[in-house]
């Protein structure tokens, strides 16, 4: 959970790059990139490769990504060659965005994101902010939750704990998505304390959905579960960081993660398994990027021996 001080801090960094660097921090939002990896797991299948096109934390709103921008990211993804394209949530404005922006209608952006296409599909999670923008959701800690709906009415399903095989080439292989981690803000009551985020994530139950021994791709918002995910589970793919969205000379002073910097960006390996962090395109608190810019991610998944 992010301190006072801890966006204080970030705000503070945010107002010295936006002088120093003559505004950079305000136009960087709208760069529009495309980063790219290739990622080996352990026993991928040789002769099967798999591109998958990443597309998180849109943030929603006018007049910083509003639907223009959102065709443009819609198009931009079309032409990359994906097999699969994942969204992994937040796709609402974000907190103190509100005092800087405006809402775009849910059925709206929705629609736009309905033109993008893939063999595979497209497959969406949900981030906090779409759990956090209706207070009565909060209240009751329970959905229907308005961009899961907005979402499956375009007819792009969204996963909450819930796995699904598919084949390419003859090649089966699973894809999973996992509940948010941070659904519910803290509450606390006179006879306890509860000061960390309630989430409806069940990694258990996602996997045990899993009923063979094929590849599994994990979709994930927050990548802080990542500790607790197995070697089982292929590749796993995370957003919600936004690359620090204030980063210097690699040092971001906010990370909304409980393990700092250690998930903050990029292609990590631990213990051989391996976790994929996009910085996402749009902005929450504040509409400034700086050194984290906007990017559609692009992963192929191929076996180790086809890497040259």
């Amino acid at each position: 959970m992010l301190t006072r001080r801890q966006v204080l801090k970030g705000l503070a960094v945010a107002g010295v790059g936006s002088m120093t660097f003559g505004g950079y921090a305000l136009a960087e939002p709208f760069r529009l990139g495309i980063t790219r990896y290739t990622v080996s797991p352990p026993g991928w299948p040789q002769d099967f490769s798999l591109r998958i096109a990443v597309i998180t934390d849109l943030h929603i709103c006018e007049p910083w990504l509003g639907l223009d921008r959102l065709q443009r990211i819609v198009s931009r993804t079309n032409v990359l060659g994906a097999d699969a394209i994942f969204l992994l949530g937040d796709y609402v404005r974000g907190g103190r965005m509100a005092l800087w922006s405006r809402d775009v209608k849910h059925a709206d952006w929705a629609a736009v994101l309905a033109g993008l296409k893939a063999p595979l599909g497209v497959h969406a999670v949900l981030g906090n902010h779409d759990w956090w923008e209706d207070i009565e959701v909060q209240r009751r800690r329970a959905g229907p939750i308005k961009s899961k709906v907005a979402l499956e009415a375009a007819g792009i399903p969204v996963y909450q704990n819930d796995a699904v095989r598919f084949e390419k080439d003859g090649w089966p292989f699973w894809i999973a998505g996992l509940g948010d981690q941070w659904a519910f803000w803290p509450r606390r009551h006179a006879d306890e304390r509860e000061d960390s985020y309630q989430g409806v994530d069940d990694l258990e139950a996602t996997l045990g959905k899993v009923t063979d021994d094929e590849p599994v791709i994990l979709m994930v918002h927050e990548p802080d579960i990542f500790p607790k995910v197995p070697s089982r589970v292929a590749l796993t793919l995370a957003g919600h960081t936004h690359g620090g969205q204030v980063r210097i000379a690699g040092y971001a002073p906010i990370v909304p993660s409980r393990y700092g910097q250690r998930y903050l960006y990029g292609h990590i390996v631990e213990d051989g398994r391996n976790l994929i962090v996009s910085a996402g395109l749009g902005c929450s608190t504040l509409p400034v990027r700086f050194g984290a810019p906007p990017e559609i991610v692009v992963v192929d998944v191929v076996s180790g021996r086809n890497v040259a």
